[in-house]
C-alpha cells in the first residue's frame, strides 16, 4: 500500500461520474482520477505507475482503502503505462496485460 492524498469522497465522485458515463479527469496532488464515457474509472499514481480500477462499465469496483486521521493508504491492484493512444494495464496478482483504447491518454501523460 502507498500513502496518497485522495479522499474516499473523491473516489466516490469519480465512480459516480463513471456510472453516468461522464468522462472526467481530476488531478489531486500527484494522483489522477479519471472516468470515461464507457463507464470505467481509474486511480493512477504516475510517479510509480500504479493503477487501481474504480469502476467498470458503470459499476463501482471494490478497492481497499485505509484511512485514519493522518494517512490514507490505497491497495494498488496493478501497474500501467501509456503508449500513444493505448492505456496498458498489468494486474499484479494475475500478470494479465490489458490494452485499452479510447481513454484520455493525452491528458494523462
Amino acid at each position: 500500500m502507498v500513502r496518497a492524498s485522495v479522499s474516499p469522497d473523491e473516489v466516490r465522485y469519480i465512480q459516480r461520474r463513471a456510472a453516468g458515463h461522464d468522462g472526467r479527469v481530476v488531478t489531486i496532488g500527484q494522483l489522477f482520477l479519471f472516468s470515461t464515457e464507457t463507464g470505467d474509472a481509474w486511480l493512477l499514481d504516475p510517479a510509480d505507475q500504479l493503477a487501481a480500477q474504480l469502476a467498470h462499465d458503470g459499476d463501482p469496483v471494490q478497492i481497499h482503502i485505509e484511512e485514519n486521521d493522518t494517512t490514507f493508504a490505497i491497495g494498488w491492484k496493478g501497474g500501467y503505462r501509456i503508449e500513444g493512444p493505448a492505456f496498458i494495464y498489468v494486474d499484479h496478482d494475475t500478470g494479465q496485460l490489458s490494452t485499452i483504447l479510447g481513454y484520455p491518454t493525452h491528458q494523462l501523460k
